[in-house]
């Protein structure tokens, strides 16, 4: 699949370069828009994407998150698409003097893209051969047909318009790219919003049999600038290794109960949410959260019980580890008797905040288990749950060097003042909130620069799954000063002071900003 005319050495490198770079969009174009009008056909930008999230060696996911925290999925959309126009803006360059390498590249680019389709399991495999060969053909196509325009324009030009044949190359190869570009983001689009009638919109969620009780008096304190006891929604964090979010068709998606059980069964969303539903508040923690860091939040769940569909089914004696899987493949793991214990209640959750999950959050279901970091235990998009035993199986993130256990420390937070603030002297509120899920907080105390540590009012619990929020007044006099902050769990265990790295378990420290007052 050569060009019919074989570019010439005449076509400068800038403008082969050009011609490279257009005829990527085109194919990269070509491929979104095919993947946002056909259900099933895979996005080439995605696949590839999910495909360098497989690979990725042990710490890159937290370098990344501290880099670019939840805009990670965005940079690596644009990291692949950067590199596909570079890439193929090489081969154009290569291609002056040796044309058979515009084939030889476009074709690997489409193998690969081929490959990491096949891998996406929401995606159909024909339409995955059929996605990444469009886009290879679009993209030859384009390739040869720019790199011929180049040539042309560096004959003798007419003598009376001797720049015609420029602006043509030029205008052609800017056409070609803003065509593609705007194929390409209403591919994305649609794909993006695919099947988002099935979501049900709030209200359509069955109420919970058993609601949580009202907030009780004082769970909430009245600061500026604390963080809400409930976390809104939209403010609640995401990360996931999902580079589009997956919306699951609800008449075909199932939660199926498998492995060491003795009734496997599955059930359809109208049957799962037919089940007695209940709600609990429950804090949840992303173990790439930094000291001080923002990948915490507290949230309303309303779902089933786990220990219901566990016993439903009939656990093996010997089956010591459940094991969470996502619709796209992702997969946690977790100890069995972390979800069959009395003190706690794991919830495979329907709900947030008194609607039904957004699909960001996991929709239709998800794990929810109180407690346990996320990356261990709460599998959003879920459709199965596997009792396995926990030397037979390393969930998605024990591979690339994180912990196989992994519960939630115990740590604190200051959000007012913020770090590097300037306040005016005398009577300074230091507040926060300090979280050790499912074990409750005890005690906070504060201390200022090299004074003792001194207790800070906690608001009233939610309970022991739930932080609590805290104040401490501080009489500021004026200086450089640093406020550190620790907490105590419910079970009388302090926090750790001694500063860690959050792989492979988890980040340990005392929260300490550095304040002005004048």
């Amino acid at each position: 699949m050569v060009p019919a005319e074989p570019a010439t050495p005449l076509v400068s490198r800038r403008d082969a370069a050009l011609a490279g770079i257009g005829a990527a969009a085109a194919g990269l174009g070509a491929a979104e828009l095919l993947a946002g009008l056909i259900p099933g056909a895979p996005s080439p930008i995605i696949a590839v994407g999910d495909l360098v999230i497989a690979l990725q060696p042990p710490g890159a996911k937290q370098l990344v998150v501290d880099l670019f925290g939840q805009a990670d999925k965005l940079l690596l959309n644009l990291v692949v698409i950067l590199v596909a126009l570079v890439a193929t803006a090489g081969i154009a360059i290569a291609a002056r003097t040796r044309p058979a390498l515009a084939t030889a590249g476009i074709s690997a680019g489409g193998l690969l893209a081929l490959g990491a389709g096949l891998r996406d399991p929401l995606a159909d495999p024909l339409l995955s051969i059929i996605v990444a060969l469009v886009a290879s053909l679009v993209a030859w196509f384009s390739l040869g047909r720019l790199l011929r325009l180049a040539a042309r324009r560096m004959t003798p030009p007419v003598a009376e318009m001797p720049a015609w044949g420029r602006r043509r190359f030029i205008g052609t190869s800017i056409g070609v790219i803003g065509a593609a570009a705007v194929g390409g983001l209403f591919g994305r689009t649609l794909l993006a919003n695919a099947r988002e009638g099935a979501v049900p919109q709030a209200g359509g969620l069955p109420s919970a049999g058993a609601s949580a009780p009202p907030l009780p008096a004082g769970a909430s304190l009245d600061v500026e600038g604390i963080t809400p006891l409930v976390t809104p929604t939209e403010r609640f964090y995401r990360i996931d290794t999902a580079l589009l979010v997956p919306r699951p068709r609800l008449e075909t998606w199932r939660l199926a109960v498998t492995g060491m059980v003795d009734r496997p069964f599955e059930l359809t969303y109208d049957e799962l949410v037919a089940m007695p539903l209940v709600e609990q508040y429950v804090t949840i923690a992303c173990v790439s959260n930094e000291v001080g860091g923002d990948l915490v939040g507290n949230a309303l769940w309303r779902g089933v019980r786990l220990k219901d569909l566990l016993a439903r089914a009939g656990v093996a004696p010997d089956a010591t580890q459940i094991v969470g899987r996502s619709v796209d493949g992702f997969t946690v793991g977790f100890p069995t008797v972390h979800a069959l214990a009395d003190e706690r209640e794991a919830l495979v959750a329907v709900g947030m905040n008194g609607e039904a999950l957004p699909a960001n959050h996991g929709f239709p279901a998800r794990l929810i288990v109180p407690g346990l970091f996320g990356y261990v235990s709460a599998t959003k998009w879920l459709t199965e749950i596997n009792l396995t035993t926990l030397d037979a199986f390393d969930a998605y993130w024990v591979p690339l060097g994180w912990s196989k256990q992994g519960p939630i420390l115990t740590q604190s937070r200051i959000d007012v003042p913020r770090s590097g603030a300037s306040v005016a002297a005398g009577a300074v509120t230091v507040a926060g909130v300090a979280w050790a899920p499912d074990r409750g907080i005890r005690t906070v105390e504060v201390q200022v620069d090299e004074a003792e540590w001194a207790a800070a009012e906690l608001s009233v619990p939610i309970s022991d799954a739930t932080w609590v929020q805290w104040t401490y007044p501080w009489e500021a006099a004026p200086g450089q000063h640093v406020v550190r902050v620790r907490a105590t769990d419910g079970k009388g265990d302090l926090q750790e002071e001694r500063r860690t790295p959050p792989p492979p378990d988890g980040a340990r420290g005392y929260h300490t900003i550095a304040v002005a007052v004048a």
